[in-house]
């Protein structure tokens, strides 16, 4: 099993990133080809400042590449899908606004513009066979993975694994939404494309977390810690972040079905660690959870109301609420929504329940925070009991 490195980095000063970057390569003992293709792919969900802690900090990825271009590699090139269009309108003001333009003429490397896709396959997925996946990652002789430490509403944990969706182009990820509404089959497909695209390195920016009602909803936690792993290290490194934030591989769908294909140990103890000796102490206890991770808890009830509660999930899940005096009518939310279920009302966005399979992609596209996830009272009770 490889190692986990963890490094206490506790803020995004460039030269203390450097440090902790550069020893995480050397603790790993991390190196690429100089002549390789290489791409960096940050967490850039959305078109926000990076003080709003939903991506990837750029003094990370500029770490990452100043580390890598120290080795002799030249071809590096900066590509992320941020969900809605794939347009190069939109990835080149998604690059300004999250810093990674300034990153990128600094260090005088490339940011993809080009918005082709290709059909890949992985015959040996468990639920997907082929994905779709955007060109730079698909012609890439090495993917570095740059994920930020979230909660998420329908997976509960964002990091590495998380993060590789960002490598499906546009609007086709909300197909994939629509084709596994259910979330133990999402989490599949994400460990059958995490399989298939197999970063060589990932390395999560934990500095400043983001705890709440993630990935683009949720309030800044500092954490003060940067970690990493090399290959299918990528498994025992989400397990090891979910720890630090208070949860349990059962708690995180894609780590319980990568324990189930042994791809990393059932409890995080059982992983090598190296690093700093006290990272640990980074560990959070009250992390603010996503209100939607109340959607399995009937394991908490007792055993007579459990059918009974069970039966009335459908109706009292939490759903998407949309705050109308705060609604912009960007059309974002109706854009990512993959069973069609929003339309604009009087430049309102409005929700058909009726219809939503509680993806929560309108709360994570809303550039303006007007989408909030309801629960009803009596899920809230019983999901503390």
């Amino acid at each position: 099993m490889k190692p986990v490195s963890l490094s206490k980095t506790e803020s995004y000063d460039l030269p203390q990133m450097l440090e902790a970057v550069r020893r995480h390569l050397d603790l790993l003992d991390f190196r690429i080809d100089p002549g390789s293709k290489v791409v960096v792919k940050p967490n850039l969900i959305m078109r926000c400042r990076p003080d709003r802690t939903a991506t990837t900090n750029p003094v990370v990825v500029e770490a990452v590449i100043r580390s890598i271009q120290a080795m002799g590699v030249s071809d590096i090139t900066i590509a992320d899908s941020p969900g809605g269009l794939y347009t190069p309108q939109v990835l080149a003001a998604n690059y300004e606004q999250t810093g990674m333009k300034a990153v990128a003429e600094r260090c005088g490397v490339a940011l993809n513009l080009s918005c082709g896709s290709r059909t890949v396959r992985y015959e040996e997925g468990r639920l997907c066979r082929a994905f779709d996946l955007i060109d730079p990652i698909a012609g890439a002789d090495v993917v570095i993975n740059l994920c930020k430490l979230k909660t998420h509403c329908m997976t509960t944990l964002s990091c590495g694994i998380k993060n590789l969706f960002g490598c499906i182009p546009g609007l086709l990820k909300p197909q994939l939404h629509y084709r596994f509404p259910d979330g133990r089959q999402f989490a599949q497909m994400l460990v059958d494309l995490s399989l298939l695209v197999r970063p060589s390195l990932t390395l999560v920016d934990a500095v400043d977390a983001m705890e709440g009602d993630g990935p683009t909803g949720g309030s800044r936690r500092h954490i003060g810690l940067t970690a990493a792993a090399v290959g299918d290290g990528l498994y025992a490194l989400d397990l090891m972040m979910a720890h630090l934030i208070g949860l349990g591989p059962g708690q995180v769908p894609m780590l319980a079905d990568a324990v189930e294909r042994g791809l990393c140990p059932a409890r995080w103890e059982q992983i090598e660690l190296t690093g700093d000796p006290d990272a640990l102490s980074c560990a959070v206890t009250d992390f603010v959870m996503p209100v939607s991770k109340t959607l399995d808890f009937t394991g908490n009830v007792p055993r007579p109301l459990a059918g009974l509660i069970r039966r009335l999930e459908p109706r009292l899940a939490p759903r998407p609420q949309v705050r109308g005096k705060d609604c912009v009518g960007c059309g974002r939310c109706a854009e990512s929504c993959p069973a069609k279920t929003i339309v604009l009302e009087n430049r309102r966005a409005k929700i058909d329940l009726s219809s939503c399979i509680h993806c929560f992609c309108c709360h994570e596209m809303c550039p303006v925070k007007a989408i909030d996830i309801k629960t009803t009272r009596i899920f809230r009770f019983l999901s503390k009991s």
